[in-house]
């Protein structure tokens, strides 16, 4: 064995005890997992809803065009995007926009990280409700929504857990559509990647998968995290290798807070995505959530390598050379439509297959190309 192989499974090994340590944290975390209900319809219930972020720049259009939504009648909308996106962020802030609160005076926040199953996911939807425990809380969420008299609004947060797998993708499809009609309850999901669960009529116009931030609003979180208003090349060049991810902008700011810029900096060319993975959640370890999103089950062995060859080219692929390079990876567009689909890829302007330069540093450190 090389020195190269057996250095990618020491790094291997290393990300998945990261990755285990973070899957046990989902369980101790059910107990905090919040809701909020206005009119305290439940004793039992929890009492608050996740805070609004502190901050939040370059998602005002998005911000709007889910409010407008809100405002229409039965919303029913998906957050979407990849790895560190700030859906959750977008959603929180959704919650706590003043037109929504006056709408729905009955909200709920879910985080469905914790489930596996349908079953889980109702569980936990129940223990937010104050019902009683029992081995299928699905008919009995669907029916607490129902009895309600006042619109209530519901957030399921990273639904991809229990969404993703095959066997456990037509149950939670059937317990989002049971939610769908109960009229008075307006339904938010956020999920990795760009697809929507089926079964659910989404409110039209979609919201498009959420892309990077403009270069302004990244420079607008270092700076206010920082509090160093300067420009730099120095900063210029962190905020380039963070490609505007807003997670990446949001922990490569705060380690310069207290490490400083050319501190930060000698680490990232040493350390790459390591230097941003020193917290055991997804929301602090950008490996860590990068790894989730390769782990998806939606993910086929042949996307897994043409993800590798992406993170060695930066400038990407075009329809032209993956056709024609006669690359070893059978079915090839599948595995492209594959990428696009849980986000670990995206078209540029001009329409070339690329992947940020997070997801490159990351998949080149722990899952390098075989050839």
């Amino acid at each position: 064995m090389t020195e190269v192989q057996k250095e990618a499974e020491v790094m291997n090994k290393r990300l998945l005890e990261i990755i285990s340590t973070l899957s046990d944290s989902l369980v101790s975390e059910q107990s905090s997992l919040v809701s909020y209900n206005k009119s305290h319809i439940s004793s039992n219930s929890f009492s608050m809803l996740p805070s609004k972020p502190k901050i939040f720049y370059g998602r005002d259009g998005e911000l709007k065009e889910i409010t407008e939504i809100l405002a229409q009648d039965a919303p029913r909308i998906t957050i979407l995007g990849g790895a560190g996106m700030g859906k959750t962020s977008l959603a929180r802030a959704a919650l706590h926009d003043p037109e929504s609160s006056a709408r729905f005076p009955n909200q709920f926040f879910v985080s469905a990280e914790a489930a596996a199953t349908v079953i889980e996911l109702a569980a936990l939807v129940g223990l937010h409700l104050g019902l009683e425990p029992g081995p299928d809380l699905t008919r009995c969420v669907v029916q607490y929504f129902a009895q309600q008299t006042n619109s209530c609004l519901l957030v399921l947060d990273n639904l991809e857990t229990p969404w993703e797998p095959k066997l456990s993708r037509g149950g939670v499809e059937d317990f989002l559509s049971l939610l769908a009609d109960v009229k008075h309850l307006a339904l938010i999901i956020t999920m990795r990647g760009s697809e929507r669960p089926e079964k659910v009529r989404w409110t039209r116009p979609f919201l498009q998968p959420l892309q990077p931030l403009s270069n302004q609003a990244a420079q607008e979180i270092f700076e206010e995290i920082t509090d160093d208003p300067y420009p730099s090349d120095e900063k210029a060049q962190l905020l380039k290798f963070t490609e505007n991810m807003p997670l990446a902008v949001d922990l490569m700011a705060h380690l310069v807070d207290y490490e400083g810029l050319t501190n930060v900096l000698a680490r990232w060319r040493a350390e790459k995505t390591a230097t941003l993975s020193t917290g055991y959640d997804r929301n602090s370890n950008l490996d860590a959530s990068i790894a989730m999103s390769y782990s998806s089950p939606r993910l086929t062995p042949g996307a897994r390598e043409l993800l590798s060859l992406l993170s060695i080219l930066p400038d990407g692929l075009s329809d032209i050379e993956l056709t024609q390079s006669n690359l070893p990876i059978s079915d090839i567009l599948s595995c492209k439509s594959v990428l696009l689909a849980t986000s670990l890829a995206y078209k540029d302007t001009k329409s070339r297959l690329r992947s940020l330069v997070p997801v490159r540093e990351h998949i080149q450190q722990f899952w390098p190309p075989s050839q």
